[in-house]
């Protein structure tokens, strides 16, 4: 049960009382604590009186409209995000919602999953900001969620310097989990006054047919299903940041698209011919070896070299020496905090396996596996029969030098799959192999323990 004193306060303003009392039952189920007001000048008398770390407001009401009370909150209450909401969905209107200071704007009707994950990311930029004012600018090892140390992290802080110094386009390269959308996040806020905004893009997590439309939006009509016209992402990072994530995996058409963007600084909507301009800096990231696929043909050259001015390469977690051990801490203090239990204690032996492990997954499967273990273990003290069989079995293991090939590619593919709880399709992408190649070489491989 979440403690009352550190519930996220949301306020939600609408002139319609049933999506007040929607919103507000969805709301309160996750844990938050909501406050209702029918109009402006209400919501205003409750930010008064509160501390509210959220305002969910709609755009057209009565008299004052939402986007004046997001100016206003803009004004007068740095630590408030906000989320618009709306039934009359157009450009015009995105872009002045965002650009008022607005996190999030979502249309109507929308589904819990919408307007759950907009709450999400708006108080997780609260967050944020809140772990920049306790910071100095200089300290990046707890800025930004990095943590580290090492040599190997004192470079890439040295390299986020100079990024931030300039809007010069930036590529982050690195394995899965190393953590560049971090990097970029860090970067941007650097760089850009804390309201302009950062918009992530996992292009590899959308549908190629849909990818456009998502980026660049589309105006109504333009193709079935088009009922309205709406922004894309580059118009919404319009004034701020967008980050394009697993940029390599777009096909050669998009990346054309892209190119044309990077150079004229301008964007054309699927279903129309007057380009719109964008004063948007792009950072994009990859875990492939760009310059590989660029010598078979499958990314554009021009394009590489568009986007490799600023090139920033995340080391993997095996090469950051002890700061395995700080990310550890790191990790196990927030999870003891978000449980409720106190902070256990890992024994010398079990810090041994952690430290000599070589992470796959990166700082990823290292967040995963210690949150598995705060959650599950009841002992002030993590012993090394806590950790899962494949860390245990690789500590305990006879020398690579004495293995078969064979065994030594079971083990990896072991490995990896624990790293990212047996996920196949993400463990292939880190094998640089695909499904059916991993299928065929997991018949002879036992699966990892889910222990």
């Amino acid at each position: 049960m979440t403690d009352s004193k550190n519930k996220k306060q949301i306020l939600v303003v609408d002139d319609t009382q049933i999506t007040l009392e929607v919103v507000q039952r969805n709301l309160e189920t996750q844990g938050y604590r909501v406050f209702t007001a029918n109009d402006v000048p209400e919501a205003l008398r409750v930010l008064e009186g509160r501390t509210i770390d959220l305002v969910i407001t709609d755009y057209k009401m009565p008299k004052v409209s939402g986007l004046e009370l997001i100016k206003h909150i803009q004004e007068n209450y740095k630590n408030t995000e906000v989320v618009m909401i709306t039934g009359y969905a157009s450009i015009e209107g995105a872009v002045n919602a965002i650009k008022a200071g607005a996190e999030e704007y979502i249309s109507k009707p929308f589904t819990d999953e919408e307007l759950l994950g907009a709450v999400k990311k708006a108080l997780d930029k609260t967050n944020f900001r809140k772990t920049l004012e306790k910071s100095t600018r200089n300290e990046y090892t707890k800025m930004y969620g990095l943590i580290g140390e090492s040599e190997a992290m004192q470079k890439v802080y040295g390299q986020i310097r100079k990024a931030s110094s300039t809007s010069a386009t930036v590529l982050i390269t690195g394995e899965s989990g190393t953590g560049k959308e971090l990097v970029a996040r860090a970067i941007h806020y650097s760089f850009k006054k804390l309201s302009a905004p950062f918009v992530p893009v996992n292009c590899g997590g959308v549908p190629e047919g849909l990818l456009e439309s998502e980026l660049f939006g589309y105006v109504k009509g333009a193709f079935t299903g088009a009922s309205e016209t709406r922004a894309g992402f580059f118009l919404t990072a319009d004034g701020g940041t967008i980050f394009l994530d697993e940029v390599s995996n777009t096909s050669l058409s998009m990346q054309a698209k892209l190119l044309r963007v990077l150079q004229n600084k301008e964007v054309y909507m699927v279903g129309s011919s007057r380009p719109h301009q964008v004063n948007v800096r792009i950072i994009a990231a990859t875990n492939k070896d760009l310059q590989m696929l660029v010598r078979k043909g499958m990314f554009r050259e021009d394009l590489y070299y568009r986007l490799y001015v600023i090139a920033i390469d995340l080391p993997p977690l095996r090469d950051r020496n002890d700061d395995v051990l700080l990310l550890i801490d790191h990790f196990t203090t927030k999870y003891s905090t978000e449980f409720g239990k106190p902070k256990p204690q890992f024994s010398t032996k079990t810090l041994q396996i952690l430290r000599n492990y070589h992470w796959p997954g990166n700082v990823r499967e290292l967040e995963n596996v210690v949150q598995r273990l705060v959650a599950m273990t009841e002992s002030e003290v993590i012993e090394a029969a806590d950790l899962p069989s494949v860390m245990r079995f690789s500590a305990y293991g006879k020398s690579t030098l004495q293995r078969t090939l064979a065994e030594v590619e079971s083990e990896h593919i072991r490995n990896v799959l624990a790293g990212v709880d047996n996920n196949k399709t993400r463990a292939a992408e880190i094998l640089g192999i695909d499904r059916k190649t991993l299928r065929e070489k997991l018949r002879g491989a036992p699966l990892p323990s889910s222990e």
